[in-house]
C-alpha cells in the first residue's frame, strides 16, 4: 500500500511525535509499504514564536498539493496541526480523498501555557481539524475518554513502544552523584511543568537530560541540578538505567514515550495519576502515582527493578504498527490497496 504520512514535527526535533512517526515509518517499510513523508524539512521555514526549536513550513500547500498528487497515496494520514497538516488536510478535502489524524499533543493546554488564550477556542479548533477524519489516533484510553467529553468523535486506539535492544538495564556507574538519583528525561518546556520536580525538597541528586526553551532559565533558577543536555539512544539509555526514579511531572502528556524507555532500563517512574501516566505505568509495579508528586517519588523507591524492566515488553513497535495500519482508510476506488499488519502478539 501507498502511505502518506504528513508532519510539521520532525528531527532535528527530539520528542515523542518524531520518536513514534520515525519507528512507525521504519516498521511499515519492513513490511514492504511504500512510503511518501512530507516533513518541513522540504519546505523554507520560519521559528515557532516561544519555541525555536520548531520550524513552521508556512504557505506549504501548492507544494504539498503537488507532492500528494504525483504520490497517489491509497492512504493519508496528517500527525500533526500545523501548517503542513493543514496543507495535506486542505488538498484531502478537495480531492475527496479519505484521510486519518493524530492527537499527538494536548495542543490547548500548551497553548493556554504559552499565551493568555482560552483552551475552549483552542479546542474548537482541534474539532474542526479532526472532525472531518475518517479516523482521529489516540494513544490511550483515557485520552479517547477525554477527548469524547469534549465533543471528538471517530476516536481510535494507536499505541506506542519501546525498542528494548537499546533501552534496557545497563551498568548504573555512569552517573557518579549522591542517591537517590532522580531523573527527568524530555524536552525542558513550561508544559512539562518541571519546577513541581525541581523545587522539591528531597534527599539525593536531581538530574534533567534534554533540552528546550526553558533551559537557561532552570539551569539558573536550580543550581544544584545537574543538567546534561540532550542525550541519544544507547547514551540516554545508560542515563536511564543509572537513575533511581524517573520523576515525570507533566500533566499534558498524552502518552510518554520516555515512560516505557525508562521503564525498559529497570528505573521506577514516579508522576501524577493523570493522561499518559495513568495508562501506561503499571501502579505498584513500575511506578508510583500521586497527587503529591514527593509521594510518588518515595514509593517508587521501594519498587523491585527486574519487576519494573519486564512491565513494558508488551509495547512493541510491531504491535503499535498494527494497530496504525488497521485504522487508516484507503481509498475506496482502489480495490488493490489492502492494509497488511503484523501478527498479533
Amino acid at each position: 500500500m501507498k502511505i502518506a504520512l504528513i508532519t510539521d514535527a520532525w528531527r532535528p526535533q527530539i520528542n515523542g511525535v518524531v520518536t513514534t512517526l520515525v519507528s512507525t515509518l521504519a516498521e511499515l517499510q519492513r513490511l514492504g509499504h511504500q512510503t511518501l513523508l512530507v516533513t518541513p524539512e522540504a519546505f523554507r521555514t520560519i521559528a515557532c514564536p516561544t519555541y525555536p526549536e520548531i520550524r513552521l513550513a508556512l504557505f506549504s500547500g501548492r507544494q504539498v498539493a503537488h507532492r500528494l498528487e504525483s504520490f497517489a497515496p491509497d492512504a493519508v494520514h496528517i500527525a500533526t496541526e500545523g501548517p503542513l497538516g493543514q496543507a495535506a488536510r486542505a488538498w484531502c478535502l478537495r480531492a475527496n480523498h479519505p484521510f486519518t489524524t493524530s492527537y499527538h499533543t494536548q495542543f490547548p493546554e500548551y497553548v493556554r501555557a504559552r499565551f493568555p488564550i482560552p483552551k475552549s477556542w483552542s479546542y474548537a479548533f482541534m474539532r474542526r481539524f479532526h472532525g472531518k477524519a475518517a479516523r482521529m489516533m489516540v494513544s490511550t484510553d483515557q485520552m479517547r475518554r477525554q477527548l469524547e467529553a469534549r465533543g471528538f468523535g471517530n476516536i481510535a486506539l494507536w499505541t506506542r513502544g519501546v525498542d528494548v535492544s537499546v533501552f534496557r538495564p545497563y551498568p548504573r556507574d555512569v552517573l557518579n552523584a549522591p542517591r537517590p538519583i532522580l531523573l527527568y528525561a524530555g524536552r525542558v518546556a513550561v508544559e512539562k511543568n518541571l519546577e513541581a520536580f525541581l523545587e522539591l525538597e528531597v534527599p539525593g541528586t536531581k538530574y534533567v537530560v534534554g533540552g528546550g526553551p526553558a533551559l537557561e532559565t532552570l539551569n539558573a533558577r536550580f543550581p544544584a541540578v545537574v543538567f546534561t543536555g540532550y542525550k541519544h539512544g544507547e547514551e540516554l539509555a545508560r542515563h536511564l538505567s543509572a537513575a533511581d526514579v524517573f520523576v515525570f511531572a507533566s500533566r499534558t502528556d498524552t502518552f510518554g514515550i520516555v515512560l516505557l524507555e525508562a521503564m525498559a532500563c529497570g528505573t521506577p517512574i514516579a508522576a501524577f495519576p493523570v493522561v499518559g501516566p495513568i495508562d501506561v505505568v503499571k501502579e505498584g509495579v513500575s511506578g508510583c502515582l500521586h497527587q503529591e508528586l514527593q509521594a510518588a517519588i518515595a514509593g517508587a523507591l521501594t519498587l523491585d527493578r527486574e519487576a519494573c524492566r519486564r512491565y513494558p515488553q508488551a509495547f512493541t513497535w510491531q504491535r503499535a504498527t498494527q494497530q496504525c495500519l488497521g485504522n487508516l482508510q484507503p481509498r475506496t476506488n482502489n480495490p488493490g490497496a489492502s492494509v497488511v499488519a503484523v501478527p498479533a502478539e
